[in-house]
């Protein structure tokens, strides 16, 4: 066979799919013809898709040194660079492509992809944009335009060059980037619209199944959500991302049919060092603290890789303060509005601001106009409106500031941005509050704990350094006033009898704490259970879950979602919480014991299942902790049958409010500081972190 022969057959192999087979043809026509560049050249292409850059790289520079004129192989081994890591040398080579071909698409596309890759966005777009100008039907060249414009917050622009590219090429990819640009818009139910018309285009893709997944569930849909993620994983039974979020809907719709062999999935995945899985949602899993810790760190790794081109192109670099000078703090958060993290922050703030801390906060989310907002612009010395605002420019603006130490008040739940923290744009970074587990990475430096939500057996699952405060971690909010509710009947309570609540989301609750609510409903015949209203038929589900435990499920009473000073006076009504596990109440038990409600938890192995147990033993009624499943219903037994046993239990409750400290926030702020300052004279000294208090 002559040498147009072979290379010929090799084109039709790779156009065939058959790398292998191309791979073989091209290493047998290099040693029949070692001049010729094409036959080197063309060897590379096959390794390269049989994902062997190395060996691909050497077949292009063989190439190139035959024929050092010929572009294609400058192209093709930018593309053996890049798949090497190496950006840099990726650009050089496709630079010197540029200058044999001037303006060809190809080169000018490839060079786009190289200087994303080292994180020069502007760079990128400029490169992709002159594709469009030259060749405007060249379908990857808007394709990555509409990419690189997302990555740089650009939504709308986004949008409108990804509705070209699907005019050019309707596949998968372009329905991808169309409904991620209405998405990142709050265009939710135009971009679940998108991605559903792609997957009836393509229903083997997992991606577009998935992202429907996601858009019903940010639409409260669960039931579409639970359909499309089990589409992902009849497609690829390994994906993480959907074996999680299955889970984490099941749950929230109280749906416990399979549940337990999906666990299992979940955990087996996580132990075999497979990524995707949401540490958030595990952490409703009946999951062990090691495999928390696994969870998040294999998301972390991802996370730092995604990041490593811009942190590296950003290069912060951070002076040391003075010896003694108050640290400058940053707080990034999702919640400052009319959110839990606020209700559970603003008068933390306003009496931080007294300690002598200078602190900003930088809001994710965009100003609702509410009073919480409001109060936390007067608390902070500044409040920065980052909202739609990519990592990078996040990070830049907290550089800016000069932030010494920023606190991530939100980790691994929704709206966080873990991203602008692996770009380090502060010194020190700090895991608080929302995320009640280890962040498993190395871009933060110390989580905010205290020695009853963290023991000491919790502690070697923790990556970070662990900054204890002497009282409990969780700030609250004492200047609420709590309303008088409405009448018992008009919230469908029975007049008379004990009223169990717990009014912790549905996904917190599960078949074993159910079954332990309905032990203790079958012992105090009179008594009522009063649940927050899922989604998505879970009330049902509960009243036959409640039947199937000898429990009338007419007993359970369930209340709507509420504004939360309306929410609050509900408490006046019930007698006693009764708390879930794995995941605790964590801000809903602060807000019933605020209200004058008691909780009852039994403490478990995590951050997580110990936030209530924290909240009782710093209020000073450990004796509500329980010991375990049987100590829980004999202590809700005994209380629903005595009512002065309650009365008593409401009246310490009240009193050891008032005195134990738990909601004294100057006294928090004081101590909050403290631990501030003893983060930022470690780095001043030249120290590393280390554990504190």
């Amino acid at each position: 066979m002559d040498l147009a022969a072979s290379l010929d057959r090799i084109v039709a192999l790779l156009e065939q799919g058959r790398a292998a087979d191309a791979e073989h043809a091209a290493r047998i026509a290099r040693m029949q013809f070692p001049a010729a560049a094409e036959a080197a050249r063309l060897h590379g292409a096959a390794l390269l898709r049989l994902e062997r850059p190395a060996e691909a790289r050497g077949a292009f520079e063989s190439a190139i040194a035959l024929a050092p004129h010929a572009f294609e192989a400058h192209v093709n081994l930018g593309s053996a660079l890049l798949a090497c890591g190496d950006a840099e040398g990726a650009e050089r080579a496709l630079l010197h492509a540029l200058a044999l071909a001037p303006g060809h698409p190809a080169v000018l596309n490839g060079l786009g992809n190289a200087r994303r890759a080292r994180g020069d966005l502007a760079g990128a777009r400029e490169a992709y944009a002159a594709v469009t100008r030259v060749a405007p039907h060249y379908a990857p060249a808007w394709l990555n335009l509409a990419g690189v414009e997302l990555d740089e917050g650009a939504a709308a622009a986004a949008e409108a060059h990804a509705r070209q590219a699907q005019m050019l090429a309707p596949g998968a990819d372009a329905a991808l980037l169309l409904g991620h640009a209405l998405a990142a818009q709050g265009r939710i139910e135009e971009a679940e619209a998108v991605y559903a018309a792609g997957c009836a285009r393509a229903p083997q893709d997992a991606r577009l199944a998935y992202q429907v997944g996601l858009m019903a569930e940010e639409r409260r849909d669960l039931a579409r959500a639970a359909a499309a993620y089990e589409q992902v994983l009849r497609i690829d039974p390994d994906h993480g991302q959907a074996l999680g979020q299955l889970a984490f809907v099941k749950r929230s719709r109280c749906d416990w049919q399979g549940l337990d062999a999906l666990s299992r999935r979940l955990r087996d995945h996580v132990a075999a060092g497979r990524p995707g899985v949401s540490p958030f949602a595990f952490l409703a899993e009946d999951s062990t603290p090691a495999e928390q810790l696994a969870c998040a760190r294999l998301l972390s790794q991802g996370v730092e890789r995604a990041a490593a081109p811009q942190r590296a192109r950003l290069g912060f670099a951070h002076a040391r303060r003075a010896p003694g000078a108050p640290p400058r703090v940053g707080f990034l958060a999702n919640g400052f509005g009319e959110h839990a993290t606020a209700l559970l922050t603003a008068a933390f703030f306003e009496h931080l601001r007294d300690t002598g801390v200078e602190f900003h906060l930088f809001a994710t989310s965009r100003d609702d106009g509410g009073a919480l907002r409001r109060r936390l612009r007067a608390a902070a010395h500044a409040l920065h409106e980052v909202a739609a605002l990519p990592a990078f420019e996040v990070a830049r603006r907290v550089h800016a500031a000069g932030i010494e130490i920023l606190l991530d008040l939100d980790g691994y739940c929704g709206g966080g941005m873990p991203g602008v923290f692996a770009l380090r744009p502060a010194p020190l970074q700090v895991n608080w509050l929302a995320y009640p587990g280890t962040m498993g990475a190395g871009f933060i430096d110390y989580a905010i704990a205290d020695r009853c939500v963290l023991p000491d057996a919790l502690r070697p699952h923790f990556s970070e350094a662990v900054a204890y405060l002497p009282r409990c971690y969780q700030p609250s909010d004492p200047t609420r006033a709590v309303p008088a509710p409405p009448p018992r009947a008009q919230l469908g309570l029975p007049d008379t009898g004990m009223v169990y609540v717990c009014f912790n989301n549905a996904f917190k609750l599960n078949p074993r704490s159910f079954a332990r609510m309905c032990a203790v409903l079958r012992a105090v015949p009179d008594a009522a259970l009063w649940l927050l209203s899922g989604a998505d038929g879970a009330d049902d589900r509960l009243r036959a879950a409640a039947r199937a435990q000898g429990v009338d499920p007419a007993r359970l009473v369930f209340a709507a979602k509420r504004p939360h000073l309306e929410y609050l006076a509900l408490y006046r009504h019930a007698d006693l919480f009764l708390d879930t596990e794995t995941y605790n109440a964590h801000t809903t038990a602060s807000d019933a014991i605020w209200a004058g409600c008691p909780v009852l938890t039994r403490p478990g192995g995590t951050f997580a299942a110990r936030v209530a147990a924290s909240l009782n033993h710093h209020l000073g009624l450990d004796r509500l902790n329980a010991a375990g499943d049987e100590a829980f219903v004999d202590t809700a037994v005994r209380l629903g049958r005595d009512a002065a046993a309650r009365a008593a239990l409401r009246a310490e409750l009240a009193e050891r409010r008032a005195a134990s400290g738990l909601f004294n926030m100057a006294a928090y702020a004081r101590d909050f500081a403290t631990l501030l300052r003893a983060m930022a004279e470690r780095r001043r000294a030249g120290l590393p972190p280390a554990d504190l208090g």
